[in-house]
């Protein structure tokens, strides 16, 4: 009745019979889930008044928390509670009494607890780690010669980490809060069915050497492998150049890709900010973006840059900004892009979602106070947005919540983007470098999308003023894709400088040039794969043209057998017929010759 998925098998070994093999399939008593159901470890099916008390699993618990941290009434989470509850026993007056005082006592608990474990942050902090010991994968205190450093992965992200990871990408993004926390986050990203953004991991320190990024990276790996030895990534994306890339490649060992959201909101920001008119924003912000295209060409980027200055002088306040902060550590960033490919506007939106969340949770204004805490963080990480992301993902696939699960969906601006219709994009031949969004709330509304097809596109709606990449760029760019008239995005040529770069091999190192070749093939048919999936009307159109083959007499795991030609001969009625001339019995001319 609750689920527990543990079964074993039993293979009598006949070479001793008094033993037998039992082969455990699962044999932790968990749900599909991975939550405990029932057995020791399960708190609430231990003692005198497991039989009396109403079972509260961990997936009904956590439910409930999460309610009650996003702020729902009491009346509604009562009843999803009760609703729970009555799938593993039979409704009366005394279960539902227990259930509402279970509800209550844990909001009570939850209103009353408090970050601040000690008045002194650093003792807080380890008081903490003591009594959360399973959601800390990693821990360094600060002394003379060591950096502080903090790794929170509660077993929910170990889950998803291992569930959505696996052969799939994982995304860093870092530094958070560098200039108003304490110490700086660093999160793990992984992406689910939907391509949503989900924190996996939280670490919390000022250092990026790279030996104390090896010391909590070879932890997480650990913890993973110990879980499941064969979990592998496919790639892992950073949006920081400063980032390490030895640690990455030694405990992951899998392609590093780089992804420009960062740059894009930080100059956009500035760009909308510093400068007031719009069509200096939108020159400003589309001669950065032929900066950055210009890093495959043979042209200096940096001699676009003095240009710009020229152009643009009269804008002395962002032309400050941009030479005192970027022009510094330009090179790093164009040296990164050069060496590394770059990831799409999908991830960026899913990455960017994440961040915007993240800021909402973390920027309260009733919390501006307590920024310069480690203890309030971490608070904050494992209760309000660890169960507003536990909740937007169940919701998602149960069912359960509606609304919620249609929030959650719309949440990043390429799912918002999915919903415009093509039609609703209007491109004007006499304006080639704009394109227009006809308003799906008021269609006599339209908004300007500048210098479409490009990751630099600037759009003049509320959310895109914002620093945001808005779901009008997306769908403007979506449509320029197929267009011949319109360059590839970045991410594209980025792959394109790649494939290049294998082919250009010496012709006298053939095994290097056999190796890029294999590797070119290799990539172009899972890229024909992903492309032929996604434009059929469904798997079952994919499945009819694979060329594999079933024999009707045997069974679906059995390949048919080539006929020979020699056993069949054709009939003088043009049919075929099968060889009946007597054979030789080769048993018995073996037997008479050792007779013999």
């Amino acid at each position: 009745m609750r689920g527990c998925t543990c079964h074993f098998a039993i293979k009598r070994l006949y070479a001793r019979p008094s033993l037998v093999l039992i082969i455990y399939h699962e044999r932790r008593h968990v749900n599909k889930s991975g939550f405990i159901c029932h057995g020791p470890l399960d708190r609430d099916a231990i003692g005198p008044g497991a039989r009396r008390v109403p079972y509260v699993g961990s997936e009904i618990q956590q439910q409930t928390m999460s309610l009650i941290y996003l702020g729902v009434p009491e009346e509604n989470i009562l009843q999803t509670h009760m609703e729970g509850i009555h799938r593993y026993c039979s409704s009366d007056a005394k279960v539902d009494s227990l259930a509402s005082q279970y509800v209550q006592k844990l909001g009570m608990i939850i209103k009353r607890s408090t970050h601040e474990l000690d008045l002194d942050d650093q003792a807080s902090i380890r008081m903490w780690v003591d009594r959360n010991k399973k959601s800390v994968f990693f821990y360094q205190d600060s002394t003379d010669t060591d950096a502080f450093v903090i790794g929170i992965q509660t077993e929910w992200q170990l889950q998803q980490m291992i569930r959505f990871g696996h052969q799939s990408l994982l995304a860093s993004h870092c530094s958070f809060g560098v200039s108003k926390l304490k110490y700086p986050l660093h999160t793990l990203l992984v992406f689910d069915s939907r391509q949503q953004a989900l924190p996996v991991a939280w670490i919390i320190t000022r250092s990026v050497t790279k030996q104390d990024t090896l010391r909590w990276m070879k932890a997480l790996t650990e913890r993973i492998y110990s879980v499941d030895s064969t979990w592998r990534i496919g790639g892992f994306v950073i949006d920081d150049p400063a980032s390490e890339l030895d640690p990455i490649r030694e405990m992951f060992s899998c392609p590093i890709l780089f992804s420009l959201w960062h740059i894009r909101r930080t100059w956009l920001k500035n760009v909308i900010k510093k400068c007031s008119n719009r069509e200096v924003q939108q020159e400003i912000f589309m001669q950065l973006g032929k900066l950055v295209y210009s890093v495959w060409s043979e042209k200096n980027p940096m001699a676009g840059l003095e240009k710009m200055f020229q152009d643009f002088i009269d804008q002395t306040t962002f032309i400050q900004y941009f030479k005192s902060f970027w022009v510094p550590k330009l090179e790093m960033w164009i040296d990164t892009i050069r060496s590394l490919p770059l990831s799409s506007q999908e991830l960026s939106g899913a990455i960017e979602g994440y961040h915007l969340k993240l800021k909402a949770k973390a920027y309260d204004e009733s919390q501006l106070d307590a920024l310069q805490r480690v203890d309030w963080l971490v608070h904050k990480l494992t209760t309000e947005l660890h169960s507003s992301y536990w909740l937007n993902l169940y919701a998602d696939e149960s069912g359960s919540f509606p609304e919620v699960k249609a929030e959650y969906i719309a949440s990043t601006s390429w799912q918002r983007a999915l919903q415009i219709p093509d039609n609703a994009v209007i491109f004007d031949d006499k304006e080639p470098f704009s394109a227009k969004v006809t308003s799906q709330k008021d269609t006599s509304q339209m908004w300007t999308v500048w210098n479409p097809g490009s990751e630099f596109s600037l759009c003049h709606c509320s959310w895109s003023m914002q620093g945001n990449l808005c779901k009008h760029i997306i769908k403007v760019n979506m449509m320029c894709g197929p267009r011949k008239d319109f360059q590839p995005l970045l991410s594209f040529q980025s792959f394109q400088r790649v494939l290049l770069d294998l082919w250009q091999k010496p012709m006298d190192d053939s095994f290097s040039l056999d190796l890029s070749v294999a590797w070119v093939m290799q990539m172009q048919e899972r890229i024909q794969k992903v492309t032929e999936l996604a434009t059929s009307e469904g798997i079952a159109q994919v499945s009819g043209r694979l060329p594999i083959q079933w024999s009707n007499k045997k069974g679906r795991r059995v390949a048919a057998k080539r006929t020979s030609p020699l056993r069949v001969l054709p009939h003088s009625n043009g049919t075929v017929q099968k060889d009946f001339t007597p054979k030789k019995n080769r048993k018995r001319k073996r037997l008479s010759s050792l007779s013999g």
